[in-house]
């Protein structure tokens, strides 16, 4: 066992634990009003300007602190105990367990009373972090808090230089989430842009993790008409996306979420346009024509986002021009090949191209290039729904294949099964 599961199950003495860092103390000292805290962290928050107890918000009568000698002593005695510090300059351990929630109410109160020390800040929030991370009954407990996501919003919303203090909150919001209502009007209601604003920041500056939180909570956020528009018109973020859809760039994770992003906001007509015009085509026909990718996931809604821009005529155009009928080869290289319901998109794209609007004959040719007709007539005996199989009849009709040839194969293959 490594030394970081063992200390997973150490239990720390509360009291041993700094009211601010939550971590134990290796110099505890006490304010005047009794509480005693580790030196370092005391000293940020009244260095802060901060002119009240952090434990009790009682106003100090003098920021002189003693040190705590009989409470050292007793964490040196402990530190030994458990056989894992043996000199006296050694760090005691650093008490990384899970906060209660009585930890967390006296965090939350710092919090709200800190706005210029970011440092502890970020220090509470990673503590925070901790507690969202571990169970529902902590999630639902701070969601149900009536000032707390606010005060979230508005750490985001707040110009700051760290950029960590963002992305903690972003973190917490994305796992804590609440009201999806409630969240999209407080962050988009004021109509200032600054949340939008530090969301796409977090995208271009954060690491993996911190773009795959911030696009969840935009896509949260993407309420109702009103706020998909609004978000998908701020300028940058669908160029964000679009990059993070990205085969050669990105990783998989943050291709999903992004295109669970896009199709979200895709509902919009005019969010569709949008789409079509940044070249959002180009990048679905990579990831359809890339033969290493196993993701179900990043297919299925590959293919969602692409019936979804089908919808309008410069998407079908854009579809059947794209590199001379690639994309379409894609779109058929996917039937029967990764699921059921990356199937049923895929009929339906090549049904609105082929037999419903037949503005190209590129789409036509491509199909039968591309060994689609056999695949069609398979599809017509998988379990897909009767609608996307009827889809495939269709398709059948319009690619000329003759009925006795029809009824021939569907004799052969009743009893195939695609998946």
């Amino acid at each position: 066992m490594g030394r970081d599961e063992t200390e997973t199950y150490i239990t720390v003495p509360s009291f041993f634990k700094c009211p601010i860092s939550l971590d134990v103390m290796r110099s505890p000292v006490s304010l005047c009003t009794g509480v005693t805290y580790d030196r370092a962290s005391i000293q940020r928050w009244l260095d802060g300007g901060n002119n009240t107890c952090p434990a009790t918000m009682q106003l100090l009568k003098t920021k002189d602190f003693v040190p705590n000698l009989t409470l050292q002593r007793l964490i040196k005695i402990w530190s030994d105990s458990i056989g894992r510090y043996n000199t006296a300059g050694s760090p005691p351990p650093s008490g990384r367990e899970v906060p209660t929630v009585e930890e967390v109410n006296v965090l939350l109160k710092r919090l709200m009373s800190l706005e210029k020390n970011d440092e502890t800040r970020i220090e509470i929030l990673s503590r925070i972090v901790r507690f969202v991370k571990d169970s529902d009954s902590n999630r639902e407990f701070l969601s149900a808090m009536k000032e707390f996501v606010p005060m979230l919003v508005d750490i985001i919303r707040t110009k700051t230089k760290k950029i960590e203090l963002v992305l903690m909150a972003i973190r917490i919001l994305d796992t804590v989430k609440g009201d999806r209502e409630r969240l999209s009007n407080l962050m988009l209601a004021n109509d200032d842009g600054d949340c939008l604003t530090a969301i796409l920041l977090a995208i271009q500056r954060g690491n993996l993790e911190s773009k795959i939180e911030s696009v969840r909570v935009l896509d949260w956020i993407s309420f109702d008409a009103k706020s998909k528009l609004l978000i998908a018109e701020r300028d940058g973020i669908i160029t964000e996306m679009i990059k993070s859809i990205s085969i050669t760039e990105s990783d998989p994770s943050l291709i999903e979420a992004s295109l669970s992003f896009l199709i979200t906001i895709s509902k919009s007509k005019r969010v569709r346009s949008k789409l079509i015009a940044a070249k959002t085509i180009t990048k679905i026909k990579d990831i359809l024509m890339t033969e290493t990718l196993t993701n179900v996931a990043v297919t299925e809604k590959s293919l969602k986002l692409l019936e979804t821009l089908s919808s309008k005529r410069e998407g079908r155009l854009e579809i059947c021009g794209e590199d001379n009928g690639r994309c379409v080869e894609g779109v058929v290289k996917k039937l029967l090949k990764v699921s059921t319901t990356a199937t049923e998109h895929a009929v339906t794209i090549l049904w609105c191209l082929c037999y419903v609007f037949r503005e190209d004959k590129t789409a036509e040719e491509t199909v039968e290039r591309s060994n689609g007709v056999t695949k069609l007539l398979v599809v017509i005996q998988s379990n897909c729904s009767a609608m996307v199989r009827q889809m495939a009849k269709d398709l059948i009709k319009v690619l000329k294949i003759n009925s006795s040839a029809l009824s021939a194969y569907e004799t052969k293959t009743t009893h195939i099964m695609p998946f």
